[in-house]
């Protein structure tokens, strides 16, 4: 027996199993070389059925976009395949990203976050804590109370005056409420501030 022969039988059984794999595993396998690297990652082709391709997608606009390009990506995906997908629907259905692409957040420590405190002991004789689950007003006296005792060593805001942890000023120069008002004003009306009118 020859190397040729060996070779050859080695060639045949390739093309063999080539011609065995269905064709959306191929198309998954070379979904990203087909497609592109943009449009593999926002598309997981799922089926194909009756030469019906269904593509997910992940949000309706993706979809709507791809369905304009889908005479060109017909030309491309046929290319690839043994036989020919006749038409491709796109669809936020079945859509799911693996695990492996999905960015972990990285965890914040409570310390970490602009309004944390610290450990900052409130606790002391209070004359109305019997009274907390007895009635509304007594367990607003409390929380009054409680509020104020954090809050009298704190910083004010610059721009209402309300006692701000160090840590919203370090970060936005004001409290997070007046930094949240900035941030939506902002959104509303494309960066123009309320001393720019």
């Amino acid at each position: 027996m020859s190397w040729n022969s060996v070779n050859n039988i080695l060639g045949r059984l390739q093309i063999q199993a080539q011609l065995e794999e269905q064709p959306l595993q191929i198309l998954i396998r070379l979904w990203p070389e087909i497609v592109g690297k943009a449009i593999a990652n926002h598309t997981q082709p799922l089926l194909i059925q009756r030469g019906i391709l269904r593509v997910a997608t992940p949000s309706a606009a993706w979809a709507q976009n791809l369905a304009f390009e889908r005479q060109g990506l017909l030309v491309k995906i046929n290319a690839a395949l043994p036989s020919p997908v006749r038409e491709i629907r796109f669809s936020t259905s079945g859509w799911q990203r693996p695990q492996a692409d999905t960015p972990i957040e990285p965890t914040v420590l409570l310390e970490e976050h602009p309004s944390y405190l610290g450990t900052t002991d409130i606790s002391g004789n209070n004359r109305n804590h019997g009274s907390i689950n007895q009635n509304p007003h007594g367990a607003f006296t409390y929380w009054a109370e409680k509020i104020h005792k954090r809050s009298q060593n704190l910083p004010l805001c610059p721009q209402c005056q309300c006692p701000t942890p160090q840590g919203e000023l370090q970060r936005w120069q004001v409290c997070s409420l007046c930094a949240a008002k900035q941030f939506n004003h902002q959104r509303n009306y494309g960066g123009i501030k309320d001393t720019d009118k």
